[in-house]
């Protein structure tokens, strides 16, 4: 293929082109819709950046224990309960170091041994440090250079952290290791995340961890099964690898190194232009099906427009309907979230009242002094045993709160994914254009960690009236008292501790269906604007259609070559 085009310019400078004219279009015809993905295709444009090599999946699924194994060094959080709370990047550095980026924009350098206090779910709930992003320099990652490993938080959740890993981060991977534990089957969840990934990156490799739970005939067997089902659900296969970090570890590291991450870093430049041309080439099939919607209706006389537009659109874009059909999705959902909460948290009221009573039978005989003294002591140790345990609970049994908050998401998906066929239907039927819809993912935010407080134990301060009790006469009366008020401060943190995770899941549901009626209001603004062009924008449409159409056949043909 020739240096330059037919047109005057260089092959390399095509992306650029394209995405600068698909921006064009959108400003010229009012297409919101792409906004977005210009944004990231722009932001890959104007930098030489790393590829970044995202490794995600489901909770549980050894991302983090995967990185560690690559890199010799267990930096990253794993545990049985999900544990990574913000996006960490490790790449190759002449020094170890390791740098915290806050939403603020401030930065500062951590010592590695201070990193699960910004990266794990259990010293940094819900992210409450407002860390945008950890960046870990390595010299043990000298073997690859131009490429950065991401860990990521688990995707079986419906909640993502800050960045929103799982979906307003995916526009960025350059390729994608997703990571599925072989003691559970390729999920629906996979392949919907697959079907996601693949407007974003040519590059997809499926890593079967935990290998060593399957015996090597059962590992064949997977692979098969897996190539069977992506054969049959996306009509594609796609690189699966094995990997244990119990056994034959070295070797399935020597596996992936050599025929993927070697072949990434050696061809850095070349790899990063194929995700590049990706990218820009889904852009451009979404703006040229938008193209040909508008002049669709340029052609038409004004009647015919009106006509057009009551077809396309009709009953299907009551938007009033909608926001009402939308809160009662969210109402339906919501008004369970207290009892399900309330059930779940009741399995933990005996065991935790009868091991705080153990615990204060065990500590009273050391307390000294007056009532107003041993008050303060019985206080201090309440307030410390009562928030320990109710914020264990908290942070480690948070996850079965979600039931209503995932049920919501898919409720508000299903929808979307309702209104999106019934559109592209419409459209395909009345004008006979295939329309790719617009990427659009919920963003889900963590509800936060509640505070734990104790009540006052005595409805009358007694206390202040020290002075009338002599302990040696009314000390067992009142030790008595502290181990019955056990059982109320138990039921009471219990109780408060549902009710702030309800308040806290139900802002997230109406969170949900205000970005749901946002997404639909959008699309329903573009089509509007599409079906709304005069027979006077012909001319400057079919312009627009041949030029992007030329230039994107010239992205494909160096795709190809």
């Amino acid at each position: 293929m020739k240096a330059f085009t037919e047109h005057g310019y260089s092959n390399r400078d095509i992306p650029g082109i394209i995405v600068s004219r698909v921006r064009h279009i959108c400003d010229r015809l009012k297409i919101i819709s792409l906004d977005r993905q210009i944004d990231v295709c722009r932001g890959l444009l104007s930098k030489s950046p790393l590829i970044d090599v995202a490794v995600l999946g489901q909770f549980k699924a050894g991302k983090s224990s995967f990185l560690n194994s690559l890199i010799n060094l267990p930096l990253l959080p794993v545990g049985a309960i999900p544990v990574t709370t913000v996006i960490t990047r490790l790449q190759y550095g002449e020094v170890e170091r390791a740098v915290v980026s806050h939403f603020d924009g401030t930065k500062e350098q951590i010592p590695f041994k201070s990193l699960d206090e910004y990266t794990s779910e259990s010293k940094n709930p819900g992210n409450l440090k407002d860390v945008e992003v950890v960046d870990i320099d390595l010299p043990s990652l000298k073997g690859y250079p131009g490429l950065r490993f991401v860990d990521t938080p688990g995707l079986g959740s419906v909640y993502q952290y800050h960045m929103q890993t799982a979906e307003h981060w995916l526009p960025e991977v350059g390729a994608a290791l997703l990571a599925i534990s072989a003691d559970r089957p390729l999920a629906e969840q996979d392949l919907a995340l697959i079907r996601n990934l693949i407007g974003y990156t040519p590059k997809i490799i499926l890593l079967l961890t935990k290998a060593d739970l399957l015996s090597q005939d059962q590992q064949r067997e997977v692979i098969q099964f897996f190539q069977k089902t992506l054969k049959s659900e996306l009509n594609r296969t796609f690189p699966i690898y094995l990997y244990s970090n119990r056994t034959d570890t070295e070797t399935f590291k020597r596996a992936l190194e050599t025929t993927l991450l070697h072949e990434l870093s050696v061809n850095r430049d070349e790899e990063l232009q194929t995700i590049i041309r990706h990218k820009i080439r889904s852009l451009s099939e979404s703006c040229l099906s938008y193209l040909e919607i508008a002049l669709q209706a340029a052609m038409q006389n004004e009647d015919a427009r009106a006509e057009l537009h009551r077809q396309v659109l009709g009953a299907t874009t009551n938007l009033t309907a909608m926001e009402e059909e939308l809160i009662v999705l969210a109402r339906s959902q919501a008004i369970h979230t207290r009892t399900n909460i309330d059930k779940y948290l009741t399995r933990f009221r005996d065991s935790l009242e009868s091991d705080l009573t153990d615990r204060l039978v065990h500590e009273l005989p050391t307390w000294e002094g007056n009532l107003w003294h041993l008050t303060r002591c019985y206080e201090d140790w309440l307030r410390e045993n009562m928030i320990s345990e109710i914020s264990h609970i908290s942070i480690t049994e948070h996850k079965h709160f979600f039931g209503t908050m995932m049920k919501a998401h898919m409720s508000f998906e299903r929808y979307v994914e309702s209104f999106r066929n019934n559109l592209a239907a419409n459209i395909e039927r009345i004008l006979g254009i295939k329309i790719a819809p617009a990427e659009w993912n919920m963003e889900v935010a963590q509800p936060s960690n509640p505070d734990v407080k104790i009540l006052n134990i005595f409805e009358f301060h007694f206390d202040l009236l020290w002075f009338l009790f002599p302990m040696f006469l009314f000390r067992k009366i009142f030790e008595k008292r502290f181990i019955r008020e056990i059982s109320r401060q138990v039921y009471v943190n219990l109780a408060r501790l549902a009710a702030q995770w309800e308040e806290r899941i139900n802002h997230n549901i109406e969170d949900m269906r205000k970005q749901t009626m946002a997404y639909l209001r959008q699309e329903i603004a573009t089509v509007e604007a599409l079906l709304s062009q005069h027979p006077d924008r012909g001319t400057e449409i079919r312009q627009f259609l041949s030029e992007l159409r030329k230039e994107t056949d010239l992205l494909i043909t160096m795709q190809t070559t």
